[in-house]
């Protein structure tokens, strides 16, 4: 939903937030507790966000009505006292919270289907070795997804012509650009499927090896070699047409460096270079995010020298050069500017991952029309598997997969899919 650091104190301003297409606020109540509810007061629906935030509760400032984290209304100072008592027919509606990793997480499903808090591994690793961020990207949130499966494009678009002082060095991804026509080997899993992106590289292979978790997150690897590290994003609707963006990165050996830390900042991977600031979504709705320097309306500050001389883009940051094809792509329509025309496309079989996701979202949405819920909610452990890169002989997926089985950390209960 957020970052923790954006209401990291009791008593803090609310932070405004739009998700699935909801309007809501965040904040903090004086016990720490942080509540994500409706954006609008009950009474006469003006905004929270204008309110304020007190002794365990959000007071809206036209007539005072207070809310709990939980959304119960607690006050309604304007409503005389020998009046009905009205107050538990007037609250809003709350979401449970969740604190992990840096990020704010929130459940917007069925009570009663609320499910274990999935164990991802960037959120379990001690403090100091894990990274998050999120901003705004201007595209449906399976463009972004897509893109993030799409393991060929990197031998092109993220190709630096100074292999040795590129800032992909610390990713691997510089050692793609000797083989842009990667095989894609894929399976299948409970929570969505591992796959991998095999290059020749002199005698060897150069695999990596992707997660994607259904429905909306990704997990990159890192550099090849024993696995210490990773990173991914989180592809989150604000609505049909823009998305909140989470990166994380964290190490299993030791804290992050002050080098990648500044690596982080730079915004030369993940996340772009940003500042904090709010964005007007069609509507009128006002949200609280972080917005890219690098943007549409100057070009992701596209250089044509640059493009001759320094990368093949010509556009200075991994994920700005990600985002300007992203939110410039054939859209179906002015009226969906976010969303891609898929209909014209042609497909070839590096696309595979996407085809796969496509079709597995698909299916998933037939299922929970009928009333079948994912199957990756069951099993929380499920989401611990890695992404992982390796530079050696074999050739054959699954030998690869089974090689490293200690690595890739496919869960019996929720990994590879046998029917």
């Amino acid at each position: 939903a957020l970052l923790v650091s954006e209401v990291e104190k009791p008593d803090c301003p609310p932070v405004r937030l739009k998700i699935l297409g909801e309007e809501l606020v965040a904040f903090r109540d004086t016990d720490g507790r942080v509540g994500i509810v409706r954006a609008y007061c009950s009474h006469r629906l003006a905004p929270l966000y204008f309110g304020r935030n007190e002794n365990c509760g959000i007071r809206c400032p036209y007539h005072g009505w207070k809310f709990n984290v939980d959304g119960e209304c607690v006050e309604t100072p304007n409503v005389p006292a020998d009046a009905p008592d009205i107050r538990k027919k007037v609250g809003i509606r709350a979401y449970p919270t969740h604190e992990a990793g840096g990020a704010v997480w929130v459940y917007m499903g069925p009570k009663d289907k609320q499910p274990a808090f999935p164990a991802f591994e960037n959120t379990l690793v001690p403090a100091g070795q894990n990274y998050v961020a999120r901003w705004l990207q201007r595209t449906n949130w399976s463009q972004g997804l897509e893109g993030e499966i799409d393991s060929s494009h990197i031998s092109w678009l993220h190709k630096d012509f100074d292999t040795e002082n590129s800032k992909k060095a610390a990713t691997g991804a510089a050692l793609a650009d000797a083989d842009g026509a990667p095989v894609i080997e894929l399976r299948e899993t409970f929570y969505g499927f591992t796959y991998g992106a095999r290059r020749r590289l002199g005698d060897d292979f150069f695999w990596r090896v992707t997660q994607w978790m259904a429905p909306m997150f990704s997990f990159i690897p890192h550099a090849p070699g024993d696995f210490a590290s990773a990173g991914g994003r989180a592809w989150v609707p604000v609505d049909d047409n823009h998305t909140t963006v989470f990166t994380f990165g964290y190490r299993v050996d030791r804290p992050l460096s002050e080098k990648e830390l500044a690596t982080y900042a730079s915004g030369a991977l993940f996340p772009p270079r940003m500042t904090r600031g709010t964005f007007a979504l069609p509507g009128g709705y006002i949200i609280d995010t972080f917005l890219p320097v690098a943007n549409k309306e100057n070009d992701f500050e596209l250089s044509r020298e640059m493009q001759q001389n320094v990368n093949y883009s010509g556009i200075w940051g991994v994920h700005d050069q990600d985002r300007a094809l992203a939110e410039s792509s054939m859209t179906i329509g002015d009226a969906d500017p976010g969303i891609v025309d898929r209909s014209q496309e042609h497909l070839v079989g590096s696309d595979r991952a996407v085809v796969t996701a496509r079709r597995r979202l698909l299916r998933m949405a037939e299922d929970l029309a009928d009333g079948i819920d994912p199957p990756m909610v069951t099993n929380p452990d499920a989401f611990r598997a890695r992404a992982i890169s390796k530079i050696c002989p074999i050739e054959s997926f699954d030998t690869l997969l089974a090689t490293y089985a200690d690595e890739v950390r496919l869960d019996p209960q929720g990994g590879l899919v046998t029917e």
